[in-house]
């Protein structure tokens, strides 16, 4: 079946201990969403209902509809830096534009089996965008840490740089005392969780937010809260809500909406993998992009931003023992009570705890020990990494795929080549050549013959054997269209030299694309043998 999620088979020897275990997981998860969900829109541009709204929408769709049994969907940090530049530069509403179509765009990847592509983007290129991303998130919440007068803040890196520079004696202590409070907290709560009894259960990022916003209300402190920038959140989901759509203005959000479409399903994915290997179960990629295109394309309806898989909601989900989608739905529903309970209460919380709250998830998101042990690897996988890094945090997230993909592609070109070789035949294994040195000249081609390694035959080409040539491709795994296109011209060459080619060990893939070509229909039947061996004794026979 096409659309078959995950939850319908899921219950198999379902019964009340798992759905009881799925409950606590879906409480425990709803509870630490909240502040992220807040923290991720703030960041974005948004207001802090967006990511409640997106959490709890999207996140219950994912759940509903998805195709991993234990991943858990709604705003991410991967986004952040995408959708600020987006609302900066295009406004909310072509944000909401942008992701609907993201939507589309990833249902349609689902739907065409696109899912395990994804898989084939090199780790080089993951680690640099997610390092890249993560650094962002981190300059992004310098303002917030350090309480700076600074007004909207601009997109783009250099910029960013220059008005933080410019801000910096405008630094309110307080803030920063509340900041650097709640991240030391966050740290400490890390390292010792294990040893706190009950209290382990509970998440760092909560107690953190907690006890920031009772700091904070109770003293009267002089910064930011969420009430006094936003004017609080609303104690219920918004009303279904129609995006203007013209086809001039989604030309104009299409490449914003693919770069979604994309991150999204690269973060969803490697989630769902994370997931996989916790629960020892298998996802199905195609439907899990699916729903991830349901949930985008509904939430913006409803005042959301874009969702994907989230790996520290998901790895709380197992570690606090969900075992189905059920525990994903139950985490929505936490959510939506939270804000009709708890809304007025939201408005006390400090800006610059979720700041800290965001430094932390972004230190936690990056793969730093890869850079930190660069020298392990290979100068073009340093090359691929660090550029996707660098181009990500100065340029544009696309832009650094792009490239990053590319240098990955030359590299894995490079090396594919350099594994095929071509061997001359060794005459002592083959007596029957002995009498016929200087006539018959044989070949053994090892690897791939592919664009990037045709140079191979153009060696051969250029000293062509008197009498016969024998090409023996046992040991070729490989042969794409303009490896056959040389083999063609090779023996057109021969042809018109008066050359016998003869080839040897076809099988499989080769076989396949010799028969395709026209290869076979070409060359006498007396042409082609199975082994070496066979194709000498019938030259000198």
């Amino acid at each position: 079946m096409f659309f078959h999620p995950k939850i319908l088979d899921s219950f198999a020897g379902y019964n009340p201990r798992l759905f009881t275990k799925d409950v606590i997981a879906g409480l425990t998860v709803g509870v630490v969403a909240l502040p992220l969900a807040m923290a991720f829109a703030i960041a974005s541009g948004l207001k802090p209902e967006a990511g409640i709204f997106t959490a709890i929408i999207a996140g219950g769709l994912i759940s509903l509809l998805g195709g991993s049994r234990v991943q858990i969907g709604g705003p991410a940090g991967a986004f952040i830096v995408i959708v600020y530049g987006i609302v900066d530069r295009y406004g909310v509403a072509n944000l909401l534009l942008a992701t609907a179509m993201s939507g589309v765009f990833l249902f349609v990847m689902g739907l065409l089996r696109l899912g395990t592509l994804v898989r084939f983007i090199p780790a080089a290129v993951i680690i640099g965008f997610t390092n890249g991303i993560a650094f962002l998130i981190g300059l992004s919440q310098v303002k917030e840490f350090l309480g700076l007068s600074t007004g909207k803040m601009p997109a783009e890196f250099f910029q960013t740089i220059d008005v933080l520079y410019s801000a910096l004696n405008t630094v309110n202590p307080i803030a920063l005392g509340l900041s650097t409070g709640s991240l030391a907290l966050l740290i400490f709560w890390k390292a010792f969780q294990k040893h706190l009894g009950f209290l382990s259960h509970l998440p760092g990022t909560v107690i953190a937010m907690v006890i920031a916003t009772a700091v904070t209300y109770f003293f009267e402190l002089p910064v930011d809260t969420i009430g006094s920038r936003f004017g609080g959140i609303p104690s219920g989901l918004p009303e279904f809500d129609l995006i203007p759509i013209s086809w001039s203005t989604a030309q104009f959000v299409i490449t914003p909406a693919i770069t979604l479409a994309l991150l999204g399903a690269i973060e969803s994915l490697l989630c769902a993998r994370i997931a996989d290997g916790l629960i020892h179960d298998r996802h199905n990629s195609n439907q899990e992009l699916m729903a991830q295109g349901l949930a985008n394309f509904v939430t913006p309806f409803f005042g959301g931003m874009p969702a994907t898989g989230t790996i520290a909601r998901s790895v709380t989900n197992v570690q606090s023992g969900a075992t189905t989608p059920i525990a994903g739905i139950v985490h929505s529903l936490t959510l939506l009570l939270i804000i009709l309970v708890g809304a007025p209460l939201a408005k006390n919380i400090p800006l610059a705890s979720l700041a800290a709250i965001l430094m932390y998830v972004a230190w936690n998101m990056g793969e730093w020990r890869k850079f930190f042990d660069i020298k392990q690897f290979r100068l073009p996988y340093r090359i691929t990494m660090l550029s996707v890094f660098f181009l990500t945090v100065v340029l544009d997230l696309t832009i650094a795929v792009q490239v990053g993909l590319l240098f990955a592609f030359i590299t894995f070109i490079y090396r594919i080549s350099s594994l095929s070789r071509c061997e001359s035949a060794e005459i002592k294994d083959f007596p029957l050549l002995l009498n016929q040195e200087g006539i018959i000249d044989a070949y053994r081609i090892y690897g791939a013959i592919f664009f990037g390694a045709v140079q191979l035959l153009e060696k051969i080409e250029k000293q062509l054997p008197s009498k016969i040539l024998i090409l023996d491709l046992k040991n070729v795994i490989y042969i794409d269209s303009s490896g056959m296109d040389t083999i063609q011209e090779l023996a057109h060459l021969c042809k018109m030299q008066g050359v016998q080619l003869m080839i040897c060990g076809l099988a499989h893939q080769p076989h396949d694309i010799a028969q395709r070509s026209g290869l076979l229909e070409s060359l006498p039947s007396n042409c082609f043998y199975p082994d070496l061996a066979q194709g000498i004794e019938a030259a000198t026979s």
